[in-house]
């Protein structure tokens, strides 16, 4: 042995015992990788016939190998907090120098650009005005606080129940006869039910028999009658007639509908409001009206409280079963979008008027249970101010804001490469590309060979300190054991001097 080998054994077990220092120091770094000392021995250089002579020179710092494990994700909840789940880094801009980290630890500068806490940059894809996310190249990401734009109301969707046991909105009906009842009188009995918009009218084969026809289809013949007797109609509707009839009289009862009005609650059997938004993101009540018309038809009006227009948007007709089977517009023509009503408002605000709307009616039902509302919605919305932002999985930044909105702001982008230990430490948990790491692969979390990100948590050092005390214990030794191969040589010296 010589002082060559052992002085290069101290160098070493100093070294290690740098780097076990340096991973100890940092044991509550967020997002450090814990590194190893790589050691490597040393020959002399020697001709082809003395290798079998060779005697050792000690040994060498190869290298630091960084190891890039998965540490413990802790959550905190703080919004721009994020971690890496499985490979990837941060990439991150220094005045247009790009650098990778796994500390995910952000926050906002004065001018919105999420920044870490060294004002490093956090680069990813933005997002444009309508929160489309552009993939095409990586850019500082940046908050915007400017107001969201309001979108005014287009469509007004509604699931309703409108109850197949509702009295039709008929006054009482109107009735004539001719021939010798002209002038007698007539009463009726339940003029709201739903056959009674039916027209009847009974022709007298003689002074006591008739036959009954209704302009739904409906007849009988050969009817009896008889003075101040209960003729049956329709369903709950009797017209009694006084007097004697004769061969030819004809009697003709005629359903006399209630005027609509939207400030009469006798005049319509349901109604519903919501409210809707204009262009410039005002908002207004409209409201909807439902009267039945007959046995499973129903007539819609809408518009503005104050100012509903007293003639239909529409009509709705349900099958026997108690769905809705089309729809047709105030001419009696189907509409142009299936079970759907255009229809418009008028807007006093300086925004875009009149504004056309379509309401949609697809799921109502007519039941025999209560009038009532299953859904209600429509498609506009004010302008909102940012509340608060999350980060997904795959690394959209999504804002939230007071109109109840939500939009991309942008995505985080990570990179991988093929040799993460090609990489150079610059410290401050940040790392540079080099041509032994190979280029970064740019994508979105979660893509390819990409790991997920977790927001509101960050990613704890991997570094195991039970580990690395082991670890340090044993580099003392080693630095021990090299301290002693001096002093044995020291003491070979003394003896050889002493001779």
């Amino acid at each position: 042995m010589g002082y060559q080998q052992g002085l290069s054994g101290l160098a070493g077990a100093s070294k290690d015992l740098d780097v076990i220092g340096h991973n100890i120091a940092n044991a509550h770094t967020t997002g450090f990788k814990h590194g190893q000392a790589q050691f490597a021995d040393i020959y002399a250089n020697s001709v082809a016939t003395a290798v079998h002579n060779q005697i050792g020179l000690g040994s060498r710092l190869a290298g630091v190998e960084q190891n890039f494990s998965q540490g413990t994700i802790t959550t905190d909840n703080v919004a721009l907090h994020v971690a890496i789940n499985g490979n990837g880094f941060f990439q991150m801009s220094n005045n247009g120098a790009l650098t990778y980290s796994r500390d995910g630890v952000f926050q906002l500068d004065r001018n919105g650009f999420v920044t870490n806490a060294d004002g490093l940059k956090l680069m990813g894809y933005a997002a444009n005005a309508n929160g489309i996310v552009e993939t095409a190249n990586t850019v500082a990401l940046k908050v915007p606080t400017t107001n969201i734009a309001p979108t005014a109301t287009s469509t007004i969707t509604a699931s309703l129940n409108l109850n197949a046991h509702d009295a039709l909105k008929l006054g009482m009906p109107t009735v004539t006869a001719s021939g010798a009842l002209a002038s007698k009188g007539a009463t009726i009995t339940d003029g709201t039910q739903g056959t009674n918009a039916d027209t009847w009218t009974l022709t007298f084969t003689s002074p006591t028999t008739y036959n009954l026809t209704s302009s739904a289809g409906a007849s009988q013949t050969g009817l009896s009658y008889a003075a101040n007797a209960p003729i049956k109609l329709g369903m709950g509707e009797t017209v009694t007639l006084t007097g004697v009839a004769a061969a030819g009289d004809k009697v003709t009862v005629t359903p006399n509908p209630i005027a609509f009005n939207a400030a009469d609650s006798a005049t319509y059997n349901f109604s519903t409001s919501v409210p809707v938004y204009d262009s410039l993101g005002g908002q207004q009540q409209v409201s909807m009206y439902f009267v039945k018309k007959s046995a499973g038809m129903w007539d819609v009006y809408a518009g503005q409280p104050g100012n509903v227009p007293s003639t239909p948007i529409g009509s709705a007709k349900f099958d026997t079963s108690g769905n809705l089977t089309g729809t047709v517009d105030a001419s009696g023509k189907p509409t142009t979008t299936a079970l759907a009503f255009n229809f418009s408002v008028t807007n006093g605000n300086g925004s875009a008027t009149p504004q056309p709307l379509l309401l949609k009616l697809g799921g109502t039902t007519q039941f025999g249970s209560k009038d009532g509302i299953n859904a209600l919605a429509q498609d506009g919305y004010s302008a909102g101010q940012l509340t608060s932002f999350t980060i997904g999985n795959d690394g959209t930044l999504t804002g939230r804001y007071t109109n109840g909105q939500t939009m991309a702001l942008g995505q985080i982008a990570l990179a991988n490469f093929a040799n993460q230990n090609g990489l150079v430490n610059l410290g401050n948990n940040q790392f540079q590309e080099t041509s032994s790491s190979g280029v970064a692969q740019i994508s979105a979390p979660g893509s390819t060979n990409h790991g997920t990100l977790q927001g509101g948590a960050t990613e704890n050092s991997n570094v195991d300190l039970t580990n690395e005390l082991v670890k340090l214990i044993t580099a003392q030794r080693n630095y021990q054991a090299n301290a002693q191969t001096i002093k044995t040589q020291r003491m070979v010296d003394q003896t050889l001097m002493n001779i």
